[in-house]
């Protein structure tokens, strides 16, 4: 098994957001190879801002029950959960990289997981935090 790479809810939610173009073909194409590889996770935090977008946010959402059921397809991927100590340590990242707090959670939540990488497009594409390399997928 190769390193663990920690999936932010945007990769998430392209995958499953057909009106997203070339996003949506590179975020499926990078969620069949961590699955493949068996070396995807993400956090709870992760589906919970899935759910909401996916079935609010973009422009065809998806019903709540495909929601749900692409949440339950993910859970294994879920390494650990946000305790108080976690929230700690999100607030302290941010500090230290000036990163919004939930951002922070994003990072802590990859770090607890022992995740090498993050894939997001959210933050600064080939910046180290907390031991994380950040990738952006969807770059050259």
């Amino acid at each position: 098994m190769t390193a663990l790479r920690f999936v932010d809810t945007n990769v998430l939610i392209y995958a499953h957001d057909r009106d997203a173009g070339v996003k949506h073909d590179k975020a499926k194409h990078i969620l069949t190879e961590l699955w493949n590889q068996e070396n995807g996770c993400l956090s709870v935090q992760v589906l919970q801002e899935f759910f909401v977008n996916v079935t609010k946010k973009i422009p065809q959402p998806l019903p709540t029950a495909v929601a749900r059921e692409v949440i339950r397809t993910y859970l294994p991927w879920v390494k650990t959960v946000a305790d108080g100590e976690m929230v700690i340590r999100a607030s302290e990242i941010a500090d230290a990289w000036q990163t919004s707090f939930w951002d922070g959670m994003i990072i802590a939540a990859a770090e607890r997981s022992g995740a090498a990488e993050l894939l997001t497009e959210d933050l600064q594409s080939g910046q180290h935090i907390a031991g994380l390399i950040l990738i952006n997928p969807f770059i050259a």
